[in-house]
C-alpha cells in the first residue's frame, strides 16, 4: 500500500513537471529592446532620409508598426518605470526627485512576474529606475549607463570586450548575443530586456554626441535642413517658465549655432544608425541557434526628443516631438505586416509582454495588450 502511494505521488509529480516543461516549451522567447531618446521619426521606416536603420525597418516591414505610440511621461526615469510596472507616473510616483520605487509595484513588474512563472530573465544596459533588488527580477543582469565621471568620449567608451574598450552600444549588443547563445539549450523560455544608452547626448561634454568610428563618414557631405518651427516667434509663444527651462538651456548646448546643429543632428543619427549592426547580429544569433521562429522582438524608444523645434532640446513637454516614439512588435509566428495609426501607450507594452508569456497581468496595470492587434483579432 505504501509502495503504491509512493508510486502515485511520483507519477503525479512527474506529470506536473512534464506539463510545466511542455507548457514552457510552447511559450515564445521575448526580446524587448529599448532605445534612449529615439523619437518617432528617427527611423528610416518613417521616411527619415538621414538615418540608416535597415534592421529596424525590416522588423517594421515584417511585423506591426505603431505610428502613434505615446509615452505617458516624456522623461527616461518615469517612462522606464511605467514600462516595468505597467503604471502611469501618477500611480508609481517615481521620478528624479523621489526615492526608490515602492517594492509592491516592483513585485508586480513584468520581469518579476515572468521570472516567477518560469521564464529565464535577463537585463543589460540602462535600467534607469531606482530599485535595489534586480536579482528578484532577473536571473542575470548588468545595469550600467553613460559614465558621467568623464566629460568626454569616455562617457560612452569605458566598457571592454576582450580587453578592448568599446562603445556602450557595441557592449550591450554583445551582451545580448552572449545571452542568446548561452540560453539556446535552456529548457526555459527566456525574456531578455536590452536597454541602450544611445543616442542620449552626453550632457557634461562639450561635443555632446559620441558615435562609433565606422560611422565617421556618414552624412559628412550632407547639410541637414534647419528644424521646422525654428523661428523666434515659436519660441516666444511659449510660457516664460518653459522659455527659462531645461529645454532652452540644452538647446544652447546643442543647436544654437549652425555648426552645433549639424554636429548634434549628425551625431544623433549616427548613434541610432549603429543599432543596425547590433540588431542584425542579434537576429543572426537567433537564427544560428534555431530560436528565430519562436522569439518575439519588441522595439521602442523610452521617450521622444526635440531636435531644435521651437528652439528647444530634450523632451519633457507635451508636444509630439517629446512624447511620440517608434514602436514595433515582430512576432515571427504571425507572419503578417500592418501599420497601425491608432494611439497606443508605453504601458501597453507591459501587458503585451505578459500576454505573450501567457500570464495574468495584475489588476493594477493600467495598459492593454497589443497582441489582439498584432494577431489582427480586433482593432483598438
Amino acid at each position: 500500500m505504501l509502495k503504491h502511494s509512493f508510486l502515485l505521488l511520483f507519477l503525479s509529480f512527474y506529470s506536473l513537471i512534464n506539463a510545466q516543461s511542455n507548457s514552457n516549451s510552447e511559450k515564445p522567447n521575448i526580446i524587448f529592446i529599448l532605445t534612449d531618446d529615439q523619437r518617432f521619426d528617427a527611423i528610416g521606416y518613417a521616411g527619415n532620409k538621414f538615418v540608416e536603420t535597415r534592421e529596424m525597418d525590416d522588423l517594421a516591414k515584417s511585423g506591426t508598426y505603431f505610428n502613434s505610440a505615446i509615452v505617458t511621461t516624456p522623461i527616461c526615469a518615469a517612462s522606464r518605470t511605467s514600462i516595468l510596472t505597467g503604471l502611469h507616473e501618477r500611480a508609481h510616483n517615481f521620478n528624479f526627485q523621489t526615492g526608490n520605487v515602492r517594492d509592491e509595484y516592483m513585485d508586480n513588474s513584468y520581469p518579476r512576474l515572468l521570472k516567477d512563472s518560469g521564464y529565464y530573465t535577463g537585463f543589460y544596459g540602462k535600467y534607469g529606475t531606482r530599485y535595489n533588488h534586480l536579482d528578484k527580477q532577473f536571473d542575470e543582469y548588468e545595469s550600467y549607463d553613460r559614465n558621467n565621471r568623464f566629460k568626454d568620449r569616455r562617457g560612452y567608451y569605458y566598457k571592454t570586450i576582450d580587453k578592448d574598450t568599446v562603445h556602450l552600444t557595441r557592449y550591450t549588443g554583445q551582451k545580448a548575443i552572449d545571452f542568446i547563445d548561452k540560453n539556446a539549450s535552456n529548457k526555459k523560455p527566456f525574456c531578455l530586456s536590452i536597454s541602450f544608452s544611445a543616442p542620449h547626448a552626453h550632457d557634461g561634454a562639450p561635443k555632446q554626441y559620441f558615435w562609433q568610428e565606422p560611422l565617421d563618414a556618414m552624412l559628412s557631405g550632407t547639410t541637414i535642413p534647419e528644424p521646422e518651427l525654428a523661428e523666434d516667434k515659436y519660441f516666444l509663444a511659449q510660457p516664460k517658465i518653459v522659455r527659462d527651462g531645461f529645454n532652452r538651456l540644452r538647446w544652447t548646448w546643442r543647436y544654437d549655432t549652425p555648426e552645433k546643429y549639424q554636429h548634434s543632428l549628425k551625431g544623433y543619427y549616427r548613434m541610432i544608425s549603429r543599432y543596425r549592426f547590433r540588431n542584425k547580429k542579434i537576429r543572426a544569433k537567433l537564427k544560428e541557434t534555431g530560436q528565430d521562429k519562436n522569439t518575439v522582438i519588441i522595439l521602442m524608444g523610452d521617450n521622444g526628443y526635440f531636435l531644435g523645434e521651437r528652439q528647444f532640446a530634450g523632451k519633457w513637454l507635451m508636444y509630439d516631438n517629446s512624447i511620440r516614439v517608434p514602436l514595433i512588435v515582430f512576432d515571427p509566428r504571425e507572419n503578417k505586416h500592418q501599420d497601425i495609426d491608432d494611439m497606443v501607450l508605453n504601458i501597453d507594452v507591459t501587458k503585451t509582454i505578459a500576454d505573450l508569456a501567457g500570464i495574468k497581468a495584475p489588476n493594477t496595470w493600467q495598459g492593454k495588450s497589443l497582441m489582439p492587434i498584432v494577431r489582427q483579432e480586433k482593432n483598438l
